[in-house]
């Protein structure tokens, strides 16, 4: 059953179907109105339906391909000028499994432009809005790929690769203006994905898959936790926290006047040969 008192409006994209589809179930039922994002809209009327009848949350549905310029930038629209939006949750996003050399540089660049593109315009979108208003939630669903660049496709990697630096770079902009920004890190999830992707589901190790429904309840767990960064299947947080500790204490280290030492080290052996 829903809350009565309304948690705000949350607009999810890739609202139609698995991932997306059940974020819009758990937030309704958290009390949040939504609108749903996506390009199917017998799929989007179909979703609003069933849960403004099992929730009665107000539930608005925007057919839209996020890689249509026209259709992007109208959903922009929404997000700076309804100002009841409280969460985007940008879900909608293309996998791929083939080597980089086996890839169709076309599908590639479609990759790049939702899951890099369409993503940064909307969180351009709602944040300023949200800091305008004093809070509000952005997250940003990206994947096990973005630290683990040697699976799957690279392309694919180098994508979600961006939402998690960015998630991180938001977050460190924006907390002390109360907005929290989550990304989440899904490891091989049951879903259409794989099968647009093109390496079906069933082909993976099942030990390997997590639920759909599980990892949303988990992301959602991580974000009432105040986790940046949410990786549902790593049981041991503290690893993730070293991982992320290691690369923070590596910053102040980065740029300096200087090579460093093993590097002149060979210069001035090339200078002596020469």
């Amino acid at each position: 059953m829903s809350t009565s008192t309304s948690q705000g409006t949350a607009l999810i994209t890739g609202a139609s179907s698995g991932i997306g589809a059940i974020y819009a179930d758990r937030l309704a039922r958290r009390g949040h109105d939504l609108i749903l994002v996506a390009r199917n809209q017998s799929r989007l009327e179909e979703l609003a339906a069933r849960l403004r009848d099992e929730t009665g949350r107000s539930v608005e549905i925007v057919p839209a391909d996020l890689n249509d310029d026209a259709d992007l930038r109208r959903v922009e629209t929404v997000l700076r000028t309804n100002t009841t939006i409280s969460m985007l949750v940008n879900n909608a996003g293309i996998g791929g499994a083939a080597p980089l050399l086996a890839s169709d540089v076309d599908a590639m660049d479609r990759m790049i432009r939702l899951n890099v593109l369409a993503l940064t315009r909307l969180t351009y979108a709602a944040a300023p809005a949200f800091v305008a208003r004093g809070g509000g939630t952005i997250v940003n669903i990206a994947s096990i790929v973005a630290i683990s660049s040697e699976t799957l496709n690279g392309v694919y990697g180098g994508s979600k690769a961006f939402v998690l630096a960015f998630s991180q770079s938001l977050q460190h902009e924006l907390a002390e203006k109360g907005v929290r920004v989550q990304a989440v890190l899904p490891g091989a999830i049951a879903t259409e994905f794989w099968d647009v992707a093109g390496l079906p589901v069933s082909h993976l190790p099942a030990e390997i898959v997590m639920a759909a429904p599980d990892l949303v309840d988990a992301a959602l767990a991580g974000l009432d936790q105040g986790e940046t960064v949410t990786i549902p299947a790593l049981e041991d947080k503290s690893e993730w926290d070293a991982y992320d500790a290691a690369r923070r204490a590596m910053a102040g280290k980065l740029s300096r006047t200087e090579p460093a030492t093993r590097y002149k080290a060979v210069s001035e052996e090339v200078r002596r040969a020469s």
